[in-house]
């Protein structure tokens, strides 16, 4: 295994469950030299009803246990998360840590009918974090936000298309639409694998905005300034845990990353 902090060291991501795979998806594409390790904490998803002492705890945790394995770069490849523990994390390791955050700065850019909805997680939308956000980047647009509990069990689950997941988001997209929100974003990583029916329930002419295509882009940005990025021109590999039962976890993971492979447990 290279040493951290090494060009062909990898980077580290973690989610509360298997929805940091949208992020993991796109870093793939951004870096595809890249060695990447994930960690899904499925075991104790979701965040968002988690009180703010237990996310904290378990994010240092992981990102110790990445360390462990020599991780270069940290992204945390989770809004929750993001809102409650980055800037602790920060301030404890000092390698690269990237986070992902609602796109409400795009979205308030993109809307045409000054109404912008965002979907998360409870804990996410009542963050210190969040607010902050709309206070700097609302640019005079509306912006609604929608708790959506539930929704992160659904992706757990691999139940992306179902009677049940299309109820739950009839229920939390349509009070947005009709209430003149153009513009939808999705403000938890586990969200985008119900995009597609996110957007047929939305209706044309609803942009609906992932950031993780910007975490990303940033990733790239910090380990190029930092010199860290991989210039081997070999592919990348990819190596998963979850805290939940592999034998139940560990075929979510395959199916949303598009192929076979193999889980390991972490404590």
């Amino acid at each position: 295994m290279p040493r951290r902090g090494s060009l062909t060291a990898p980077i580290g991501v973690f989610d509360s469950g298997v929805g940091g795979l949208s992020v993991l998806r796109e870093i793939r594409r951004e870096l595809p030299d890249e060695h990447l390790l994930y960690v899904a904490d499925s075991g104790y998803a979701p965040y968002g009803d988690r009180p703010s002492d237990f996310i904290a705890d378990r994010s240092t945790a992981i990102v110790d246990f990445l360390i462990a394995h020599h991780a270069k770069a940290i992204v945390v490849a989770c809004n929750t998360a993001t809102a409650v523990a980055v800037a602790a994390l920060r301030q404890r390791f000092a390698l690269p840590i990237v986070a992902i955050e609602p796109a409400v700065k795009p979205a308030t850019a993109t809307t045409r009918s000054g109404v912008v909805g965002v979907l998360a997680t409870t804990q996410t939308l009542s963050s210190a974090k969040f607010a902050r956000l709309v206070d700097q980047y609302a640019r005079g647009a509306t912006v609604l936000t929608q708790a959506c509990p539930g929704l992160v069990e659904q992706v757990e689950s691999g139940d992306l298309s179902g009677p049940r997941a299309r109820a739950m988001l009839d229920a939390y997209v349509r009070p947005l639409i009709d209430a003149g929100a153009d513009t939808l974003v999705l403000g938890c990583t586990h969200y985008p694998f119900l995009g597609a029916l996110i957007a047929e329930i939305a209706g044309e002419g609803v942009t609906v905005i992932d950031p993780a295509v910007a975490v990303a882009r940033e990733l790239r940005r910090r380990l190029n300034a930092e010199d860290l990025l991989n210039t081997t021109c070999e592919p990348g590999t990819e190596r998963f845990w979850t805290s939940g039962p592999v034998d139940r976890i560990g075929p979510v993971i395959a199916r949303l990353w598009a192929q076979e492979v193999t889980v390991e447990a972490y404590a």
